[in-house]
């Protein structure tokens, strides 16, 4: 189980290899959502996005001879910089219609790509076969200890940064699939910044986490592919978030595709950053849903291909 003694000693790996990334905030934003609106502006993190915390951190404290992943894309960026810096061997297995950016970026850092059907193969048992055929350490993209320890790091960054800002007290947006960062964020607020609370963010149709929270049990996803948000499409929470997620989280948010994009539009225009769909979601309910007092939005990740963003750049 993850602790917050965990996400300090992940703090500490990280340490002059993880970008300390920024609170960024516009009055622009401010008025359209009626709030104090900031963004943690993750898609400026190494290989865009928030997975490289998580990876290195658990490459980090295992310190394996090789390591295999499956990813859609960003925790597969996150697990071949993090081998690739520790001279190691990586595998990704990647779901083929993941965005050609990502596959190609993956293989840039070094790492072997096996792409698979995400609606027809099941990604854990090929990790798992790969893993025990070829000696391989699993790097999971969420539901791992010191993977959701490294990601907790974004929260201990966020309650350092909002306190410097005078902020005690807000709703932090997190863009959730499998849980990972939502829940590393929840506990890293709970102890650091108590009067913050953590709510998860999803796209219509992939809101299992949301639904998960309404009921108290988890809930699974109907599809696995069809959204532009493919970042953060899980089956369901993992068995390892799922209970940090039930205690501390808030109610989810729920986007849709258009909210995303329009979202992607906006840090574009007012804060010049690049966030992907996926990525975009929690600023999308920051800025689209009611709500009083200061929100932050974690923009997990920016990883997108032009086509996608010039979408987003027409809304």
């Amino acid at each position: 189980m993850t602790s917050i003694a965990m996400i300090e000693a992940a703090a500490e790996r990280l340490a002059g290899h993880a970008r300390r990334t920024p609170l960024l905030s516009s009055p622009f934003l401010d008025e359209i959502a009626g709030r104090p609106v900031f963004v943690k502006a993750e898609c400026l993190q190494h290989t865009g996005s928030f997975k490289f915390r998580g990876a290195f951190n658990a490459i980090s404290a295992l310190a394996p001879n090789g390591v295999i992943a499956f990813s859609s894309g960003n925790h597969a960026q996150g697990v071949a910089l993090s081998a690739r810096m520790k001279g190691i061997a990586s595998v990704i297995i990647m779901p083929s219609d993941a965005p050609v950016i990502k596959i190609d970026n993956t293989r840039a850092l070094g790492a072997e790509v096996i792409l698979y059907d995400r609606e027809g193969e099941d990604r854990d048992e090929i990790g798992a076969r790969l893993s025990a055929e070829r000696g391989l350490t699993l790097i999971k993209p969420f539901d791992m200890a010191e993977v959701i320890a490294g990601q907790g790091t974004t929260g201990l960054e966020i309650a350092q940064q909002a306190a410097k800002a005078g902020i005690t007290d807000a709703q932090v947006f997190v863009p959730c699939g499998g849980g990972g960062l939502s829940s590393g964020i929840a506990l890293a607020l709970e102890a650091r910044a108590p009067g913050m609370q953590m709510h998860p963010a999803e796209p219509e149709g992939f809101d299992d986490v949301a639904r998960s929270l309404m009921v108290g049990a988890i809930q699974r996803n109907n599809r696995l592919s069809g959204s532009i948000c493919d970042a953060i499409i899980t089956p369901q929470a993992g068995n390892l978030t799922w209970p940090v997620l039930q205690r501390l989280a808030g109610p989810g948010q729920v986007v849709s595709e258009a909210e995303a994009l329009r979202a992607m539009a906006l840090a574009f225009d007012r804060l010049r950053i690049v966030v992907e769909p996926g990525g975009a979601v929690a600023l999308a309910a920051a800025l689209f849903r009611p709500g009083e007092g200061p929100v932050i939005a974690v923009a997990s990740g920016g990883n997108v291909d032009r086509a996608m963003m010039a979408r987003a750049l027409a809304v």
